[in-house]
């Protein structure tokens, strides 16, 4: 059975002494929980797994009777166990108890280490932010790369880019309206619905629909706040819109870049660039014509980018750097991505999409320290990119 990074980053993090407890955060149907499960099963420590995916039983009281459990079977063992919560974000006020539970085995010093994950990246930030400061460690399991894929699935170039990478999805490549349906009933609208709806005080859900399949299905296109008031009836107002967008952002299904700026004002006005998480929601958005997509050069190009920026939208969140694109005049480049104060990349993605060239040059001439490189060039193969074989950072 194939077994994620996310596996040993979790082994690795288990094996040290107790001091945070592990949060593992990412888009829905990525395999959070099967890369938990053989976490447990490899390491060998004893272990307690939970699922609070019962509404009928689970309560904070449920919480709290389940982690004593965990506590007994430490005292049986008289050694270190892990407990591990499944779907901790449907437990109410669930980071309060967890919180006081962590505390009360820190002053014991009880080495009960935790796990927490669950389907709801928005749901979960919020518990963390709310009670949990200094307690834990975020682990990020993103959708699966080219490389998981290929080996996987037997994918190549092309199944990748219209596939994209949800595991789940990939069984159904043979029958496009099955593959659809699972996008839209197992992905789109249980993050829509559940996620966001019941956690925000969403006024326009339709609008929230409506925002994410517009915006899905120009993956890789600038459009102005103007433009997307022009094309959604009852939009409301900006503000709302980009509310709206970042709630979609941060469930890890669309996102809007903001062009790279040193003035931070000038970053927040700035139009957004559309960028899905993974293709395969720019594909059930724009209508899953594998012909147009993968046949004809400017679809196949706006399909090229969106990989190419769901892939740097996952290292980024992994790694700790931020994913932006510049325009000056004529002049762009299609991502520019920064770490820290000193390290810049200005990336231009050859796609076949007709476009102004010379925009990394322009870019280096404002900005000399920056690192540029050109996907799909000779030296740079989009195949190449995607497998992660092209350092993104230059080593000074």
């Amino acid at each position: 059975m194939h077994k994620r990074k996310l596996v040993m980053q979790l082994t690795n993090r288990l094996k040290e002494p107790r001091r945070f407890i592990y949060v593992i955060t990412g888009p829905r149907q990525t395999g959070k929980t099967t890369a938990v499960l053989q976490t447990l099963e490899d390491i060998h420590i004893p272990h307690h797994f939970i699922s609070a995916d019962d509404p009928e039983v689970i309560s904070p009281q449920w919480l709290h009777n389940e982690w004593d459990k965990a506590r007994v079977l430490q005292k049986q063992t008289g050694s270190q166990i892990i407990f591990a919560i499944d779907e901790i974000q449907k437990i109410q006020n669930w980071s309060a108890v967890v919180k006081l539970l962590w505390d009360e085995d820190t002053r014991k010093k009880l080495p009960v280490k935790v796990i927490l994950l669950g389907s709801s990246s928005l749901l979960i930030q919020k518990g963390l932010n709310e009670s949990m400061a200094g307690r834990f460690e975020v682990l990020f399991s993103p959708h699966w790369e080219y490389n998981e894929c290929k080996k996987v699935f037997n994918y190549n170039l092309d199944d990748f880019l219209f596939f994209g990478g949800y595991p789940g999805a990939a069984a159904l490549k043979n029958d496009i309206e099955r593959w659809v349906r699972y996008i839209g009933t197992s992905i789109v609208e249980p993050v829509i619905s559940r996620d966001i709806v019941q956690m925000e005080e969403i006024r326009k859900p339709a609008l929230l629909r409506s925002l994410f399949t517009l915006g899905a299905s120009y993956s890789a296109q600038e459009l102005s706040y103007t433009k997307i008031l022009g094309q959604l009836h009852d939009a409301g107002n900006t503000v709302t819109l980009a509310h709206y967008l970042e709630l979609l952002n941060n469930e890890n299904i669309l996102c809007g870049l903001q062009k790279y700026s040193l003035n931070k004002i000038r970053v927040k006005q700035s139009s957004p660039r559309f960028l899905v998480y993974d293709t395969s929601l720019l594909i059930w958005a724009a209508g899953a014509s594998r012909r147009k997509f993968l046949e004809m050069p400017d679809y196949k190009g706006r399909l090229i980018e969106s990989a190419i920026g769901a892939y740097l939208l996952a290292r980024g969140k992994e790694e700790g750097f931020s994913v932006y694109w510049w325009r000056e005049r004529e002049k762009e480049v299609d991502f520019v991505i920064e770490r820290g104060t000193t390290a810049l990349t200005a990336i231009e993605v050859k796609s076949g999409i007709i476009k102004h060239t010379g925009g990394s040059m322009e870019f280096k001439k404002l900005f000399p320290h920056a690192y540029c490189i050109t996907a799909g060039s000779h030296d740079c193969g989009i195949e190449d990119f995607l497998s992660g074989k092209v350092p993104l950072f230059k080593d000074f």
